[in-house]
């Protein structure tokens, strides 16, 4: 089958238009012809090699769309349902069998391999074959395979152009709140990074009863922006010492819970100091490999605090991504706020805005 695609090239280069061939379905594989993908940021870091890999690759992991045909052996979702899509795990493993799939013992080769396990690509062109199969997906493209595990139906009444997003960014920043923080009523929280995870963090914490919730970054515009959907506090860090101004605001206790979203190794050590004695602090950013973050151990000795190092919201996302839709329909978990539409031929465009934070989380529309 003929299909649209984006390929990634090379680092810190446009993704190119091309036309590709579209392998058939295997038996374990579902063919969804996508109406919308979030624009995240791994794809930005894959396409620049933060991750090795291999390019060119048709990259995109928070797709949504109908499914067109199943292979012979799936049997969860059917060719007309709705469905987003999700990353890949085993589903075998220790990790998997406990609920916990973004902890895959084959996560990595699974999402970032380039290549079905046993090493076939389901994308050519004239130069040969496309890396594929990125987080189970690759969906940015008219039409692709997915493994039939990492798919999720959903309800015909809610748009597909706004739940591509809660396969990834929206379900990492929530999930991290609302599956491993788990603030109560009346707790306070301090979100670092006012992206679509941290701001889908923000609104999983109001959500939860959360009732000090201080935000932290350089953009004014967002600070402001998450101010109207609900956080309690801004905090401006380029010319505000985050932390002094959260235990300030805290009477000089600290937050009970953190969420760093940024992977930015200065804002790691604030995260961690902005926390009450016994406190809970999560990291979800995204870092160069290698990166250090340097902090005083002995002095977070004393402190009891809880670290969490979070992937996908430690979720389940057949059961997780549904909850976050009723929240959505309940009014609880507005996060379509969050979103800016943009065509499939402006996708470098979605993602010029992304990094220079003019959108807080790109959709494109096929």
């Amino acid at each position: 089958m003929r299909i649209r695609a984006a390929v990634a090239t090379a680092p810190h280069t446009p993704l190119e238009i091309r036309e590709l061939d579209l392998d058939e379905p295997r038996e374990d594989e579902v063919q969804v012809r996508l109406v919308a993908s979030g624009v995240c940021h791994t794809d930005a870091i894959v396409r620049d090699q933060w991750y090795p890999t291999p390019l060119p690759a048709v990259l995109g992991h928070e797709g949504a769309g109908i499914v067109e045909r199943v292979g012979a052996g799936v049997t969860t979702v059917a060719p007309g349902d709705h469905v987003v899509l999700a990353p890949a795990a085993c589903g075998a493993c220790a990790h998997c069998v406990d609920g916990h799939p973004a902890y895959c013992v084959d996560f990595y080769p699974l999402n970032f391999g380039g290549s079905r396990p046993d090493g076939s690509k389901m994308f050519t062109d004239h130069d040969g074959e496309i890396s594929s199969n990125f987080f189970g997906q690759s969906s940015f493209a008219s039409v692709t395979n997915v493994i039939a595990r990492n798919v999720v139906k959903v309800p015909e009444n809610v748009p597909l152009e706004i739940l591509g997003p809660l396969g990834c960014g929206i379900q990492t920043g929530s999930g991290a709140v609302l599956n491993v923080l788990q603030p109560g009523p009346g707790s306070s929280i301090a979100i670092f990074g006012t992206g679509a995870v941290g701001m889908a963090g923000m609104l999983a914490a109001i959500a939860s009863g959360a009732t000090t919730v201080i935000v932290v970054d350089i953009v004014e515009s967002r600070l402001e922006f998450a101010r109207e959907l609900g956080a309690t506090h801004a905090v401006n860090s380029r010319d505000t010492n985050p932390v002094e101004a959260i235990r300030d605001i805290t009477g000089g206790e600290g937050v009970n819970f953190a969420l760093d979203s940024t992977g930015v190794k200065d804002v790691f050590p604030q995260m961690l100091a902005s926390l009450a004695t016994r406190g809970h602090g999560a990291l979800v950013g995204a870092a160069p490999l290698g990166t250090e973050a340097p902090f005083n151990i002995g002095t977070l000795l004393l402190t009891g605090l809880k670290l969490s190092l979070v992937v996908e919201g430690d979720s389940v996302p057949q059961l997780y991504i549904p909850k976050l839709i009723r929240m959505y329909e309940k009014g609880d978990f507005p996060f379509d706020k969050l979103i800016r539409t943009y065509e499939f031929d402006d996708i470098n465009k979605a993602f010029e805005d992304s990094e220079s934070g003019g959108t807080i989380k790109p959709v494109i529309i096929y």
